[in-house]
């Protein structure tokens, strides 16, 4: 049973003076003022997947899969640290107008800790990839940063979408998924229980989709049985936006409104984003809904504000000033990640550029904006793309051209020949190709509409393969830089490039990252945390959610670049010397990161722990596992 807390205790009683209809309108994610109590209008959506979102200017880290790519979860909590500091001080000023609105609070709902199962997933680059124990651990870090370690929390984190939910996108609202325990527990749900385990986190978001018949907001067995039975968890639940609704409208598990409202509160879902729970004053006339259901979600929700210490004054996190946003640490933290989220896939030696050369940088995404800020991002006051990067981090002669349109088949111009042209003039060419948050991304926020922003297939699109192969004719030394936020087959361009960077969308010093990698001011030291395979046709269904042949544990074929893997610039010897013990050398001239993975066989290979650590040229280290 859970202990009653000082927070819990002072919600039980202020909801005791709350009338019936006062409680239901305060389980809305957009919950009204109750003057005559002194409780200001509270909105709970708020955003921080990397970085503050969508509240203005807040620094704007790598996306999630790029942050997972370091493999450093210590460096993440920092990241989340800073985060938490911009949240604090935006909602320090914010409260100032008496109230806060959507964007401007403190309870996120934020991290994404869904397994990236399957790289047509739009939505994958949110996540920390393909491995449970790679996303608890760093969604466990993550949490920790966000929510403090004092007598206050200093944010709500939100872990979603619980639960087996990685699209596809266009059929999320009705989808029905059915698994073996074995993959529930083993892939779909372990994050979730080790992120309850370590970093307590403060809420849970269920997802739009069923489970083995029941909708996931409104599921006895999820949320009953398995996150309140044994997970332990003592946080609240919040629907996904609209989901409620979808109980009745698409799922057709309920009747009507006040069914579904009614199924989500008894089955433990304190909170609605959406307008299902208008519909709970009529839920509890026709007797689904009792009053000390109805009590219990309300206490639970203002234990949840009490402990942000929203009606206090001896907060110890009111002081965090505006200056924090964007400040030079938290400018120089999110080069540092970026540097660490770029993997380093081929080099047969071109990388570093170390002599002056005069570089033909070509590509859609040489100047993007977009493609450092990957989706549910804040808005930089400062950035640098990749070109700006580049011509900025060197002495080179710089020429550039965008070469085509990132998906669109040329008409009119024809800006390849301008690309033939600067890279028949260059020492080297850079290429800047892949995706853009606008082709890989959430249902109504990606331009493919008809398949909701879920790729169709793992290909590059055809005006930027037409661009990669004329540009390959000149047989001039090629660096290949792929940003997306997953797995595209690179498979021709492993044969044909020099040396081959992937870029998961990297934030606002994303550029400045990328050229300190390309000229050798830091070695990389990402790796991946996605597979990347050959071909779409070596995937299984999409709809499937069996982890048969998916990812790195249970796939049969072979792939271009396996989930873990990624170069430095120095020659770095790994030498376990017993099952908990490892040597790694670095026989290269470059001090780099590396980050060690330790693997079980359980039978699959199953990654079991990982640790980042610096190597200077010519040192040696022994770290043990326990």
């Amino acid at each position: 049973m859970k202990k009653e807390t000082v927070f819990l205790k002072r919600a039980k009683e202020l909801v005791a003076q709350m009338t019936l209809e006062e409680k239901m309108s305060q389980m809305r994610y957009d919950a009204p003022a109750i003057e005559r109590l002194g409780i200001p209008a509270y909105n709970w959506w708020n955003e921080c997947l990397h970085g503050v979102a969508r509240a203005g200017c807040a620094t704007v880290f790598p996306q999630a899969i790029g942050m997972a790519a370091s493999f450093d979860d210590s460096l993440l909590f920092q990241v989340a640290t800073a985060i938490s500091d911009e949240a604090r001080a935006k909602y320090n000023e914010y409260r100032t107008f008496g109230y806060t609105g959507q964007y401007q609070g403190l309870t996120y709902w934020s991290p994404n800790i869904n397994i990236f199962r399957d790289p047509r997933w739009g939505r994958g680059h949110e996540t920390y990839g393909e491995d449970p124990y790679l996303t608890g651990r760093m969604g466990t870090a993550f949490i920790q940063g966000l929510q403090g370690n004092g007598k206050y929390r200093k944010l709500d984190a939100t872990i979603k979408h619980y639960a087996v939910h990685s699209g596809p996108e266009k059929l999320r609202h009705s989808f029905d998924v059915t698994v073996s325990e074995k993959d529930l527990y083993e892939t779909y749900l372990w994050a979730f229980k080790y992120c309850i385990d370590h970093a307590d986190p403060s809420a849970v978001m269920g997802a739009y989709n069923r489970y083995d018949g029941e909708p996931c907001c409104g599921s006895k067995k999820l949320l009953g049985d398995i996150l309140y039975g044994e997970f332990g968890f003592q946080g609240y639940v919040v629907s996904d936006c609209g989901a409620i609704m979808d109980m009745h409208k698409n799922h057709k598990y309920t009747a009507d409104e006040a069914e579904s409202a009614a199924l989500a509160v008894n089955s433990g879902c304190q909170l609605n984003c959406g307008k299902a729970y208008l519909w709970l004053r009529e839920a509890y006339t026709r007797g689904l809904v009792t009053e000390e259901a109805i009590t219990a979600a309300v206490e639970k929700l203002f234990e949840a504000r009490f402990r942000l210490g929203m009606f206090d004054d001896d907060c110890e996190y009111d002081k965090i000033p505006y200056e924090v946003v964007e400040c030079e640490w938290h400018r120089q933290l999110n080069r540092k990640m970026a540097q660490k989220s770029i993997v380093l896939l081929k080099n047969d030696g071109i990388l570093p550029i170390k002599e002056k050369k005069t570089l033909a940088v070509i590509g859609p995404n040489a100047d993007e904006k977009s493609v450092l800020l990957g989706n549910y991002n804040g808005t930089p006051s400062s950035y640098q793309t990749i070109l700006r990067g580049i011509q900025e981090g060197s002495e080179s002669k710089v020429l550039y051209a965008k070469g085509c349109h990132s998906f669109q088949e040329e008409w009119k111009e024809n800006p390849v020949n301008e690309a033939l042209i600067i890279a028949r003039k260059a020492d080297i060419v850079i290429l800047c190709m892949g995706l853009d948050p606008f082709m890989e991304g959430e249902a109504g926020d990606a331009y493919n509409g008809n398949d909701s922003g879920d790729k169709i297939n793992i290909e590059l699109p055809t005006s930027q393969r037409k661009l990669i192969a004329a540009i390959l004719d000149l047989k001039k030394p090629t660096v290949f830089i792929n940003v997306s936020g997953s797995c595209l087959s690179l498979e021709y361009e492993k044969e044909h490039c020099n040396a081959i960077l992937q870029c998961f969308y990297p934030g606002a010093e994303g550029g400045n990252a990328l050229a300190d990698i390309l000229f050798g001011k830091v070695s990389p030291s990402a790796r991946l945390p996605v597979t990347f395979y050959k071909t779409t046709e070596d995937l299984p269904p999409f709809e499937d959610y069996s982890m048969e042949n998916r990812t790195y544990k249970f796939f049969k074929g072979e792939v271009t670049f396996p989930f873990g893997y990624g170069l430095t610039y120095s020659d770095i010897e790994e030498r376990w010397l017993d099952e908990h013990t490892v040597e790694v050398v670095n026989h290269g001239e470059y001090d780099t990161d590396y980050s060690i993975l330790r693997y079980e066989y359980i039978p699959h290979k199953n990654l079991c722990d990982f640790r980042c650590v610096h190597l200077h040229a010519g040192e040696h280290k022994i770290e043990s596992f326990s």
